[in-house]
């Protein structure tokens, strides 16, 4: 085992003497991934374990989260749903009014066409697992803010820890930022396919935006297209 930096632990004991339990670091948002990023931080399920022990285990962590101002609005927290052993993850923005009314994730109108999409390359929500970036509703549906999703942003690295993906598919900016650490937009990004660390990542538009704008159902088609193929390469679903 290798030593700690002189300092180390008297900068951990001043944490500790706050009663801390958890401190977020997080890079300039103008700066690229590390050669780490994205890497998960666990194991997985270990002996006697399941992906779905280790997120109730989770979920039970998170509780009634006070991290961020959402909570102070919010009705419910989305953690998600689907097939956590599948080894495809969707991930969004945030959840909706219905989805905070429901505690479920894309069950609203962008939901709906979510499930046309993935039917389109024979997918549906038995064999993806479909979550947020951020757990709980921006008011107004607004575009959750750097510090909403720095605090909210363990919850889905540990998701992603438990499930090991193979592929993960970002809808929209957001969500593509966040998990590549790239500051471009989407239409820079998608295309060709991004990383999670070592998972590969499709970057498509998030169906809220198709609703807006339909001439954006074609790039999206596009996308599928090259996710399904990709699908196909990487044995996914598991199951």
């Amino acid at each position: 085992m290798g030593r700690a930096s002189p300092g180390a632990g008297s900068l951990w004991r001043v944490i500790e003497s706050f009663g801390l339990e958890r401190v977020y670091l997080r890079r300039p948002a103008d700066a690229g991934p590390t050669a780490s990023a994205g890497e998960p931080r666990g194991p997985g399920p270990g002996p006697g374990e399941s992906v779905e022990m280790l997120l109730a285990a989770l979920r039970e962590r998170v509780g009634d989260c006070k991290s961020c101002g959402l909570s102070e609005s919010r009705t419910r927290i989305v953690m998600g749903e689907g097939n956590p052993d599948a080894g495809i993850m969707l991930v969004g923005e945030g959840p909706g009014r219905t989805e905070d009314e429901t505690g479920r994730p894309f069950v609203g109108k962008a939901g709906q066409l979510l499930d046309r999409i993935l039917a389109s390359i024979e997918l549906d929500r038995d064999k993806v697992f479909i979550t947020n970036v951020v757990k709980c509703r921006p008011t107004g549906n607004r575009t959750p803010s750097d510090s909403e999703i720095a605090a909210c942003f363990w919850i889905l690295e540990e998701q992603i820890s438990a499930m090991r993906p193979g592929l993960i598919c970002a809808l929209g900016a957001p969500a593509a930022r966040t998990l590549t650490g790239l500051r471009r937009g989407i239409g820079q990004m998608r295309g060709e396919i991004q990383r999670f660390g070592r998972i590969p990542v499709v970057v498509t538009y998030h169906p809220a935006a198709l609703l807006r704008s339909p001439a954006l159902k074609r790039p999206v088609w596009e996308d599928m297209k090259r996710m399904r193929d990709l699908l196909v390469e990487l044995g996914l679903p598991r199951c």
